[in-house]
């Protein structure tokens, strides 16, 4: 049997020509991180057009706009609205400007001890109906385009449901609805969570606690790959710029209201009264069937927060026969920051409301010279 050599010349060469590339990676890498960085978030120009306690309303107003009715987008209370214009050239807001719509985007604000009693209602009833209603002043328009996301997505829902004579087109994306589901480990946990003691013991959830909860529903790829990734890019610039970008929007967690968060708990995730018409906010049935305008309903085929199956059940629960339904080969958050998802949510979104505001136009006309 003859002995198998050892190619101790080839391997020598090769720890040369490693130690020899990391060593410059690594000078220029140095440099990158010690030099100036633009890291900045949510860039594109807006203007603060109403506040009320905690809560403000950005306007972005793009150069020529082709949809006369504007476009309110209603993000979560958990983490921030900036998500959806995190970096120049791939930010949703800027997309959608460039498409010609005109955007309202509330910005939940830091809620305080003071508002540990808001209730969804007090968000869908109070802030959001006082937002439309300034926003149908101010544009001279009757109704709004909602796009709700995510814990937003289901504000949106709610309040479309209960004031579907404001609403002109429905757009909800990575929204829950239906929450009779075990895929995804958040709506296990979220089933054994005692709400009511959380509430309590903090007055408002947290932040920095859910965000730790999210962390740790995928721990390998969330608090591990991502950083072995930055160290294997980071004499990237690019990159560098863009990974910091993510990790402040990531730790800008703003807390939840505990009277929300404990409604949200029982009612939907433990109840799972939305889908089944049965939710009741102040006093009145959230009843789907009465959401008869268009609907567009975007999720993610590998959303681990907001699986599939909480949002493919929703547009067959509606009143409208107007509903399409968008699946996407990405997770919660690249529907938003992906380059493939760039070219087409925002365009086709632009796309689906200029196509109803024409149809809506021509029928008008259509009514008139009768």
């Amino acid at each position: 049997m003859s002995q198998v050599k050892i190619p101790v010349d080839l391997i020598l060469k090769n720890i040369e020509q490693n130690r020899k590339s990391t060593r410059s990676k690594l000078k220029k890498a140095s440099t990158i991180l010690t030099s100036k960085l633009d890291t900045e978030i949510s860039t594109t120009p807006y203007e603060v057009v109403y506040e009320e306690d905690r809560v403000s309303l950005k306007h972005y107003r793009p150069e020529k706009i082709r949809l006369k009715t504007p476009l309110l987008v209603i993000y979560a209370l958990i983490n921030r609205e900036t998500m959806l214009d995190l970096q120049p050239q791939r930010s949703v807001v800027e997309s959608l400007l460039k498409q010609g719509v005109e955007v309202f985007m509330v910005d939940w604000g830091y809620p305080t001890r003071k508002d540990q009693f808001l209730t969804i209602g007090d968000h869908v009833n109070g802030y959001i109906a006082n937002i439309v209603e300034f926003i149908c002043k101010k544009n001279g328009v009757p109704q709004v385009n909602i796009m709700g996301i995510c814990m937003g997505g289901v504000f949106s829902v709610i309040y479309t449901a209960l004031h579907a004579d404001r609403v002109k087109n429905l757009v909800t994306t990575v929204t829950p609805t239906n929450f009779d589901t075990d895929k995804g480990l958040l709506n296990i946990w979220m089933k054994q969570t005692d709400a009511q003691i959380l509430g309590d013991v903090y007055a408002n959830m947290p932040g920095d606690i859910m965000n730790l909860g999210f962390l740790l529903l995928n721990p390998a790829r969330l608090m591990i790959d991502k950083y072995v990734g930055f160290l294997q890019n980071m004499d990237d610039k690019t990159y560098v710029e863009n990974f910091i970008r993510m990790e402040k929007w990531i730790f800008d967690s703003p807390d939840v209201p505990a009277a929300t968060f404990k409604q949200f708990i029982g009612d939907l995730y433990k109840k799972n009264l939305l889908i089944q018409s049965k939710l009741v906010i102040d006093g009145e049935v959230v009843n789907l069937k009465k959401i008869t305008m268009p609907v567009l309903n975007f999720y993610g085929k590998f959303d681990h927060l907001v699986p599939p199956e909480a949002c493919d059940l929703f547009t067959s629960k509606v009143g409208s026969r107007d509903t399409e339904d968008i699946c996407f080969d990405t997770g919660h958050i690249g529907i938003y920051v992906s380059s493939k998802c760039q070219r087409e949510f925002a365009p086709k979104i632009a796309d689906w409301l200029l196509a109803r505001e024409v149809e809506h136009v021509q029928m008008e006309l259509n009514y008139a010279q009768k």
